[in-house]
């Protein structure tokens, strides 16, 4: 009791956020134990030894490294933004060629420990972190083409080549929410709109180069062509809007699904789905406004931000996990062509987890500045300013 006493009289920051943690998290265990237990049965062990493995232990990891990040303070990282950034360019070039899993170059293994990880996860903060500390320290001369604009246009082009040719989902959204932060660092309408273009051309080069080019334009066709639902090429889809259907408005209990037996990813690209089926529309509605309240509370925390670095931090990542998250969900509801986009915190996933929980980790750590500058203001008498 008095270990407990002392870890909540040391945890900082937005108290609505951590309630949203905590909440995702027990959602995630009960919707994953429900939608692991077929590929349980035919490992031949118990489902619990199976999710107790591969996912609570990540839970509880990121959970711990979300602890960790908030007391962190979140200046340091504006100081290793520059060195994630060259580990992860040279990294994402590596994986290219040799993170083959599933026909897509997405992952590369941990030397000794064997451990697999998403290159792509990495390269959301290292991007992140390095565009909020280049639009902070460039604010005051933000239209200098060759020493503001050309760094920051040229390291999001990069990144965004590097990830789409293996995963295009998470290229897009990535590049999408570096737009964001360029609106937000009030770089100017021209500029922003040159790396669009830069952008655009890049897609079209991979849609003409690329190998998954096929698999792309497979899926967005029978996306946009409701004609091709009995095909195979839809199949995922059909099988989630199953599950959207017979999950009514209460659902049918959990541990209840029946297509977790047909999904392909039912732990992870379609866990909505699965939501959905088991707990109903109001089930997914909790989801859903967890997640529109996680935004809202962290548009609170970059209009309070003291600090550029911090509420352009807060504003990346924030807008990251939302983006991802309603991307998630809209995929598995029917609303958009089928990707490998997990759900935040809730999907099942080892390294991706922990990226996750770092990402909103970081986000606490900006809301405690908040916190800590608001209770100066007051204590020398000064009228903090409205959100």
């Amino acid at each position: 009791m008095i270990a407990l006493n002392t870890i909540l009289d040391k945890t900082k920051g937005d108290r609505w956020i951590w309630l949203i943690i905590i909440l995702l998290s027990m959602i995630s265990i009960l919707t994953v134990y429900s939608a692991t237990g077929t590929i349980a049965y035919n490992k031949g062990i118990t489902v619990e030894k199976y999710l107790l493995y591969k996912h609570v232990v990540f839970v509880v990891m990121g959970v711990v490294m979300i602890y960790v990040a908030h007391l962190l303070d979140y200046r340091y990282y504006a100081g290793i933004s520059k060195i994630l950034m060259l580990i992860t360019i040279p990294l994402l070039i590596y994986t290219l060629f040799t993170g083959q899993i599933n026909g897509a170059a997405r992952w590369v293994q941990v030397p000794v420990i064997g451990l697999t990880f998403q290159t792509s996860d990495l390269a959301k903060l290292s991007l992140i972190t390095f565009l909020a500390r280049m639009l902070t320290k460039k604010q005051e001369n933000i239209k200098d083409v060759k020493n503001s604009f050309l760094p920051i246009m040229g390291s999001v082009v990069i990144v965004f080549g590097l990830i789409a040719k293996a995963n295009l989902s998470t290229g897009l959204m990535l590049f999408g929410v570096s737009i964001l932060l360029l609106i937000v660092g009030r770089v100017s309408i021209k500029q922003i709109s040159i790396v669009c273009v830069a952008g655009f051309f890049m897609m079209v080069i991979l849609f003409l180069t690329t190998e998954r080019a096929a698999t792309w334009n497979s899926r967005i066709e029978a996306f946009m062509h409701p004609e091709l639902q009995t095909s195979d090429k839809n199949f995922q889809a059909n099988h989630s809007k199953i599950a959207l259907a017979t999950g009514g408005v209460f659902g049918k209990g959990p541990g209840n699904s029946t297509e977790r037996n047909f999904l392909p990813h039912p732990y992870s690209d379609f866990i909505f789905a699965i939501i959905v089926e088991e707990y109903g529309t109001i089930g997914a509605m909790v989801v859903v406004l967890l997640y529109i309240v996680l935004l809202y509370r962290c548009v609170r925390i970059v209009t309070k931000a003291p600090k550029a670095f911090g509420a352009l931090l807060a504003a990346g990542l924030s807008f990251s996990l939302t983006i991802q998250a309603f991307a998630n969900m809209a995929v598995a509801v029917g609303l958009g062509p089928v990707t490998g986009v997990p759900l935040p915190l809730v999907s099942m996933g080892g390294t991706s987890l922990i990226f996750t929980s770092i990402a909103f980790g970081i986000i606490l750590s900006v809301s405690k500045d908040v916190e800590e500058y608001g209770s100066k203001k007051i204590i020398i008498g000064e009228i903090p300013a409205m959100a």
